[in-house]
């Protein structure tokens, strides 16, 4: 069980002030999404996720150049399901490093990553703003904020990519783009577009809707011309965006502009290869072969420190159930462009749970007005989509349990310790504890490293155990 500090304060009285500023959302869906509370991690966990998640990193990085340089097309299609249309773009080299945010199992195996979310992580003010003012209400000296140094991880991040871009030719201010009316997303944008400002660099924001596109010329807001962009929208759902009144395929065009260096995106286009679900049963499979990479490339992919890496810090994980349906083990089956826990399965041995199962115990009451058949359409719409793309198949573990209290009462959940890797260095941490597939009605608990975990500091500390 997961020792979790709960602060003395209610849930007004912590987010009526700057709190609530930094991460305007900390209510959600009409229910608590932030709660005023600690999910405590000893040095020694601190210690070894900063090293397990920079290796990860590693790991992901070469792999990713590997299969630019080496794997056909065929490859990027079926195994990682890359829309065609991205391809061109997704090969092309930038700089390694970005903003992600890896997700991880801590139990009883150690630190295992699940998952690596390298296109448009969230969850930035909550890690590197709202974490430090709660902590920074508990007065105790041992206490450490583990994301104090996110925001210089992400003005450095700007600084690689920016001169990288600025090499090739590509200048001028950075626009930052989200849906403007998604208060979300719109924070997280805003937030990484003050640290740009703080960078150095000149910015400008506009809401994604109102962006304008010119096919094989430029992409503007309100007439000015956009070189250098970032964007809180996923790849794979620009590729099928399509202007109804004009009929112009948007997200075509706009990766034209990429290709033909008209325009520096942010995530770069290459990030979309590590976002598929995928790529993850591609470092597995290119793990068990390593030795087989001498005869097709001459040389050996894996190191023997990264081999050790992977070996304890992934997960067996194959584009078929087969592996686990024939030794009888637990496993979970993911949608490749999964996300918030959809088109996640947990199977074998009793553990039968499809993300969504369990949501209605989040809900305040069941909906009543006359919108009430258009959502619930939307959301079969949605389940549709994520369930029915290809899958691949992870060994299952065990998640660390967590008691919190709510504003609804005492809640008992699953623990998923989400860590930020920017510009490939630990940045911050973004624990969550919610069911056993981590949906977007789970509670953000901010991390805090206890530098004192002796009995005496542990029993005081310990609220929930």
């Amino acid at each position: 069980m997961r020792n979790i500090y709960q602060l003395p304060f209610s849930h007004e009285e912590v987010f009526r002030g700057e709190a609530g500023q930094q991460v305007p959302y900390h209510r959600m869906y009409g229910k608590q999404y932030c709660v005023p509370a600690l999910t405590v991690y000893s040095p020694a966990e601190m210690q070894e996720l900063r090293a397990a998640v920079e290796a990860v990193d590693g790991i992901y990085c070469k792999v990713m150049r590997f299969i630019q340089q080496y794997m056909p097309d065929s490859f990027l299609e079926q195994q990682l399901g890359i829309h065609p249309g991205l391809i061109p773009a997704a090969r092309l080299e930038m700089v390694t490093g970005g903003i992600t945010r890896q997700d991880w199992i801590i139990g009883e195996a150690g630190p295992k990553c699940i998952e690596n979310n390298t296109d448009t992580p969230t969850g930035i003010p909550e890690a590197a703003a709202l974490e430090g003012i709660l902590v920074g209400m508990v007065e105790k000296i041992s206490l450490h904020a583990p994301s104090k140094g996110m925001d210089e991880c992400i003005r450095e991040c700007f600084h690689r990519w920016l001169d990288a871009y600025a090499q090739q030719g590509l200048l001028g201010p950075v626009t930052f783009t989200s849906f403007g009316e998604h208060v979300e997303d719109r924070t997280n944008t805003e937030y990484l577009m003050k640290l740009c400002q703080e960078a150095g660099y000149e910015t400008f924001y506009a809401p994604l809707e109102e962006l304008e596109i010119i096919p094989g010329k430029a992409l503007y807001h309100h007439g000015r011309e956009i070189n250098l962009l970032y964007r809180l929208y996923p790849l794979e759902y620009l590729i099928d965006d399509r202007d109804e009144t004009t009929g112009v395929d948007i997200g075509a065009a706009l990766l034209e502009l990429v290709q033909d260096n008209r325009l520096g995106l942010m995530n770069p286009a290459q990030h979309v290869l590590m976002q598929s679900k995928g790529f993850m049963a591609a470092i597995w499979s290119l793990y068990e072969r390593n030795e087989q990479t001498m005869e097709y490339c001459g040389f050996r992919l894996f190191n023997d420190a990264e081999l050790a890496a992977i070996s304890r810090y992934l997960l067996p994980t194959y584009f078929e159930a087969g592996p686990f349906e024939w030794s009888a083990m637990p496993y979970v089956a993911k949608s490749y462009w999964g996300r918030e826990g959809r088109g996640t399965s947990l199977l074998g041995e009793g553990s039968d749970h499809h993300a969504g199962q369990t949501a209605a115990s989040h809900q305040l009451h069941a909906p009543t007005n006359s919108n009430t058949i258009a959502e619930l359409q939307e959301e079969d719409e949605i389940a549709a989509y994520y369930n029915n793309q290809p899958k691949i198949y992870q060994q299952l573990v065990p998640m660390e349990q967590a008691v919190i209290q709510t504003e609804d009462g005492e809640y008992s959940g699953y623990l998923l310790t989400g860590v930020f890797v920017i510009g490939g260095r630990f940045a911050g941490v973004l624990p969550r504890i919610g069911e056993k597939v981590t949906g977007d009605m789970a509670y953000y608990c901010a991390a805090v490293v206890n530098e004192r975990m002796d009995d005496e500091e542990e029993k005081e500390w310990t609220i929930w155990d």
